[in-house]
């Protein structure tokens, strides 16, 4: 598993695009078609997978994710939290964590 916090946003899409490829290939879909299925245009499929993108908005990773059909894959990232015991002490107000200054 990589340890994505050593790298730069710029990097993670890189390894992202990179990624995204490999899927779309096993998938024997083309750019085109992923293209068609997203409304994202050829050319920035092209550099997204080529690492040449720089940025890239969520909504279109989103979209990319979507049209290989891995979107319900998102739930690795963000997974759901349990329950905080703090929602049922009914006794105190929940604070904000204070730190100590320097």
């Amino acid at each position: 598993m990589e340890e994505f916090k050593e790298y730069s946003a710029v990097e993670i899409i890189q390894l992202l695009g990179t990624q995204f490829r490999e899927y779309r290939l096993r998938l024997n879909m083309t750019q085109k078609d992923v293209s068609e299925h997203s409304g994202i245009s050829i050319l920035t499929i092209n550099k997204f997978e080529n690492g040449t993108i720089g940025k890239m908005s969520f909504a279109t990773f989103i979209a990319l994710i979507k049209a290989i059909g891995y979107i319900d894959n998102l739930e690795y990232l963000l997974p759901a939290l349990p329950e905080s015991p703090y929602l049922y002490n009914d006794t105190k107000k929940v604070q904000r964590v204070r730190h100590k200054r320097k």
